[in-house]
């Protein structure tokens, strides 16, 4: 198997466990706060997460890139010394960000929400913010750890401390809030306020593990150093200057998905409340930005986890003007998300109330599930997003990524209020599927311009997907006409779990099965397809 595939597998398994453990979280964490507390969770979690964007500046993905472009070029030593710096450099504003939104918390809080008679208030998001901004101390200087290792295309040490930092977290937070609200009679702030404070826990516990990795792989970068032959010598404000031209559009790009949330939350409540909708926007801003947004968004986590690792594989290509090389990564990669983004996407939508209702609650899951079906292929959107940008950057386009991205929020700035009068919850999420398809569609238009790229072959093999999608699709809902007539699933949350069960596996088999026997799989993964060799082997 390729690099790239095999470093993409790894990260995509570490951050589908990520993202899978932030899922079953929410379950027992819901049971313990309610939709309330969810609700008053992501309105500052958001916040967190543009200024954990922001403190990072887009260093530890650039520090990738410039590792990576100058492992190729034969000089280990100039990746050694902007690590170094860019370390210090990431202490420096993770303490500057943690005071920022510390003493900004009132202002942030006062901004999302107006009026003190809803469920919640802007006192109660202020504390949480606070809670939550002592984890920017740390996480800026250790993401940068993660970005030298992926510069050297060592992708273990993310995977594993990405997954032992989500684990430690998820403890915590839910044995943290179990106890506050159970054996101290503790309120609901104060629980979700513990809970936004495992983010600085667990991220300690990643730290432990990124430094164990540093002794382990010190002494053969030591020896990369020893033997280079190529040496360029800067001067640190060059060196900077580089690295902040690779950072800045870094910034943007992770930033996206919250601040299309951010608008969501700025605009919501109002909206509602105009609209005569107030009774309804505590439970559908929980979904849009909270429990529903965990699950559609597990299946981008094999975007998030091929983004990372094609990044150094396709700057490597670039920097060589190997044009065979980064079109067929590029082709991949866009045919990687494909077949797996969309049959997952379509899946979320058609099983959307047996999802909702059988992780969380059947109440109200004519709301809940529609608007889940209705975000779930925003999935692919979010998936293209990333990876296209990520594309963008690899063959030093990155300015043009910042531009589509700024398109697309103004878009969702401009409409996200209107849509919300006239659709309800369902207007957050047309805004956002038009600013992301927006910002998708400038980022290929650039791909295909700048380097003369052709989508054709990504665009039959997309074909043949959907076709393969709406086939299971269709297998799903005989499954649910058939199981209707013994499983009462819209009433009993026992028999909800059993359709979720039948769907999911009668579903994803039978696509699976089509996509391997038409060869669609081999063509894409080149024969390497994943898991599947090693079971032959076995047998």
């Amino acid at each position: 198997m390729s690099n790239m595939l095999r470093g993409t597998m790894l990260l995509s398994g570490a951050s589908f466990l990520s993202r899978f453990l932030g899922m079953i979280f929410v379950i027992p964490f819901f049971a313990i706060v309610g939709t309330t507390g969810n609700a008053l969770f992501v309105y500052a979690y958001t916040p967190y997460s543009i200024f954990i964007s922001l403190s990072t500046v887009g260093i530890p993905a650039a520090v990738s890139k410039f590792v990576s472009k100058y492992n190729a070029l034969g000089d280990y030593q100039i990746g050694m010394r902007m690590f170094r710096t860019g370390g210090v450099l990431m202490l420096a504003t993770g303490i500057v960000a943690f005071l920022v939104m510390f003493l900004s918390a009132d202002l942030i809080g006062a901004q999302q929400i107006k009026g003190e008679d809803g469920p919640i208030t802007s006192e109660d998001i202020a504390f949480v913010i606070r809670m939550v901004s002592f984890a920017l101390i740390v996480i800026p200087a250790m993401s940068i750890v993660r970005g030298f290792f992926q510069g050297n295309q060592s992708m273990g040490p993310t995977a594993i401390s990405q997954t032992i930092e989500q684990i430690v977290r998820v403890i915590a937070i839910l044995a943290g809030s179990y106890i506050i609200v159970n054996y101290f009679n503790g309120s609901i702030t104060l629980a979700v306020g513990f809970a936004a404070f495992a983010a600085l826990i667990g991220a300690l516990a990643a730290c432990l593990v990124l430094f164990w990795y540093w002794r382990k792989r010190k002494p053969f970068i030591d020896k990369q150093i020893a033997k280079q032959t190529t040496t360029h010598d800067f001067r640190t404000i060059d060196l900077f200057k580089e690295l902040f031209r690779y950072a800045g559009p870094f910034v943007l790009v992770g930033l996206a998905i919250p601040l299309y949330q951010l608008v969501d939350q700025f605009t919501f409540e109002p909206a509602m409340v105009a609209s005569g909708r107030e009774a309804l926007w505590t439970t559908e801003i929980a979904v849009i930005n909270n429990l529903g947004h965990k699950i559609i968004i597990i299946p981008m986590t094999i975007a998030t986890g091929l983004s990372m690792a094609m990044l150094p594989a396709l700057t490597n290509a670039f920097t060589q003007n190997d044009q065979t090389t980064y079109t067929r990564l590029i082709n991949q990669a866009l045919q990687v998300i494909m077949v797996f983004v969309i049959p997952a996407a379509a899946g979320i939508a058609i099983l959307s109330d047996e999802i909702f209702g059988s992780l969380f609650t059947l109440e109200d899951i004519d709301i809940t599930g529609s608007l889940m079906a209705w975000y779930a292929p925003v999935a692919l959107l979010f998936g293209l997003i990333t990876v296209t940008a990520g594309m963008l950057q690899g063959v030093d386009q990155q300015n043009y990524a910042v531009i589509s991205l700024l398109g697309g929020l103004l878009v969702k700035i401009l409409f996200n209020s209107q849509f919300i009068h006239l659709f309800g919850g369902k207007g957050a999420i047309l805004g956002t599927a038009l600013a992301a398809g927006i910002a998708v569609c400038l980022n290929l238009a650039r791909l295909k311009r700048s380097l003369d790229f052709s989508f054709k072959q990504t665009m039959k093999r997309t074909m043949l997907i959907l076709i393969f999608t709406g086939m299971m699709c269709f297998v799903i809902a005989v499954l649910k006409f058939a199981f209707g007539f013994f499983l009462p699933f819209e009433e009993e949350r026992w028999a909800t779990i059993i359709m979720l069960l039948i769907g999911v596996s009668g579903g994803g088999l039978f696509y699976l099965f089509l996509a391997y026997k038409s060869t669609l799989l081999n063509h894409i993964f080149n024969g390497n397809i994943p898991g599947l060799n090693r079971l032959k082997h076995k047998k």
